[in-house]
């Protein structure tokens, strides 16, 4: 089995324009007198490698502690797009995936527009991924995210997927920290790899 890991680093990733700045600091420090370290940290639920759940674009959706943790774990396919993915490019590709799809964006333009989210939304996806500060296309990202959330489609953002090759045959691990009636929640996310061979 071989283990990627695919999370950012959460004090070295930049917050989503808008967002609060992350604060990350020793309060207790040994090396300044004290008995013991000890750390804090302040940050957007949307930084670093973060799951968005359906409350974040739906008032009614289901909270990040209301997704059933089997949305999180699961067989996973990978793709690479040097472009923005239309519905019509979704048409073509869902029938070829997993429940779960992440996308490398390869291209200086990245994401999904509004049509390809419909598709998603229609196609019962469980989880769509990438590894861009948000899944949908600068110009379309509030009304993919409406889509998508409307759906009950979990997003998961901000990934590194370098080194990681396209292919149906990974595992995705990915679970929210508990962070009850929130709309997104940071994770940990992991993909495993059947060895080929002997």
């Amino acid at each position: 089995m071989i283990i990627y890991d695919i999370s950012r680093s959460i004090p070295k990733t930049e917050p989503y324009e808008g967002d609060p700045e992350t604060v990350c600091e020793y309060v207790k420090s040994i090396e300044k007198g004290d008995e013991y370290n000890l750390s804090m940290f302040s940050m957007s639920a949307h930084t670093g490698t973060h799951l968005d759940a359906p409350f974040h674009f739906d008032d009614e959706g289901k909270k990040i502690d209301e997704l059933r943790l089997s949305t999180f774990y699961g067989k996973c396919s990978v793709i690479s797009s040097d472009r923005i993915l239309t519905g019509g490019d979704m048409e073509r590709i869902l029938p070829k995936c997993r429940k779960r799809l992440i996308i490398h964006a390869t291209g200086e333009d990245g994401g999904i527009e509004s049509s390809a989210a419909q598709v998603i939304a229609d196609s019962g996806l469980m989880l769509i991924g990438i590894d861009r500060q948000s899944v949908g296309a600068d110009f379309d990202n509030n009304r993919v995210h409406r889509i998508l959330c409307s759906n009950n489609v979990t997003i998961l953002e901000n990934l590194d997927l370098e080194g990681i090759k396209d292919g149906n045959d990974y595992t995705l691990c990915a679970f929210p920290i508990r962070l009850d009636g929130f709309e997104a929640a940071p994770c940990r996310a992991i993909l495993f790899e059947q060895e080929k061979g002997f």
